[in-house]
């Protein structure tokens, strides 16, 4: 794996030891009673890459343009999964030819081999340094627009966890497949079930975490399993705070390059009951936590 970070506007900083990790978990819910909000300086965006070289560039525009609320620091993870398209040049391209960029620190890192979105993720997260991270798909289905809707339970209400619905709200939809929203909301009743919360989209890409909370779980699932092994494990976690707001969706057709298939939806079921019912292991010790390192060889 190989880790690249960018200078973009301002000199990037990484925390030599991350102090969240010394702590149990418990106590960043504590803290976050307090009805006036929570300040956060920093957001971690994590983009899981993989073959997107005609979209990469897009969304990074997009994430640009967007002023997060009460002068939040934007700092973007892109995770490349051993991309076998031109993901990797358009991702240098951008960093070099784009000018006044607002993104305040950036990260870019290769996997060696195709590990899955999951993994991803998971490396995505164990190199953010933001208050808060978000996962960011780069295939445009999910409009960086709306960033500032999914803070606001957090900087209103000190939410530790906010999920972003495609089935609640009067945003936007595309109208793609019956079967697959019939399959969502079958997938979204069975994770209530175990995890006893009312969502109505667990399977929605857009997820923010306090940091110091999700970097503590133990995440196994390399593929899509991501989103139902995620959930129950934070639902197990007393006294977290989980809010949910609606969003809008452009999905893609398979033909477009949307890559998740039924197998996956098979998959989720397994991970809902193996999580829900048998997970015996939540949370990581603090000295198995490692601190994002500048430069991985």
């Amino acid at each position: 794996m190989r880790t690249t970070e960018g200078n973009i506007n301002t000199p990037i900083t990484i925390q030599a030891a991350q102090t969240e990790a010394n702590n149990d978990t418990s106590s960043y819910i504590e803290e976050g009673t307090r009805s006036t909000g929570q300040s956060i300086q920093r957001l971690s965006i994590i983009i899981p890459a993989y073959n997107e070289e005609k979209t990469i560039s897009l969304i990074l525009d997009r994430i640009n343009e967007v002023k997060l609320i009460r002068n939040i620091e934007k700092e973007v993870i892109i995770v490349n999964d051993c991309s076998k398209d031109n993901t990797e040049a358009a991702i240098q391209r951008y960093m070099s030819d784009t000018p006044n960029l607002t993104i305040n620190y950036f990260k870019y890192i290769k996997h060696d081999v195709n590990q899955g979105k999951g993994a991803a993720i998971h490396t995505g997260i164990a190199q953010a340094t933001g208050d808060y991270l978000l996962v960011q798909d780069a295939d445009l289905e999910y409009d960086p627009g709306e960033y500032n809707t999914l803070l606001k339970p957090i900087v209103l209400a000190s939410a530790d966890v906010v999920y972003g619905s495609r089935f609640m709200g009067g945003n936007p939809h595309r109208i793609l497949f019956f079967w697959h929203s019939i399959g969502n909301r079958v997938l979204t009743f069975l994770s209530n079930m175990m995890s006893n919360l009312n969502l109505t989209d667990m399977e929605t890409g857009y997820k923010v975490f306090r940091t110091a909370i999700i970097q503590r779980i133990y995440l196994h699932e390399k593929r899509f399993g991501f989103e139902p092994e995620v959930t129950q494990k934070v639902s197990m976690i007393p006294g977290i705070r989980i809010y949910e707001v609606g969003i809008s969706y452009y999905g893609r057709t398979f033909a477009e390059g949307k890559k998740i298939g039924w197998k996956d939806g098979f998959r989720a079921i397994y991970c809902i009951a193996k999580y829900g019912l048998f997970n015996n292991q939540l949370f990581r010790k603090p000295s198995e936590i490692k601190a994002p390192a500048q430069t991985v060889g």
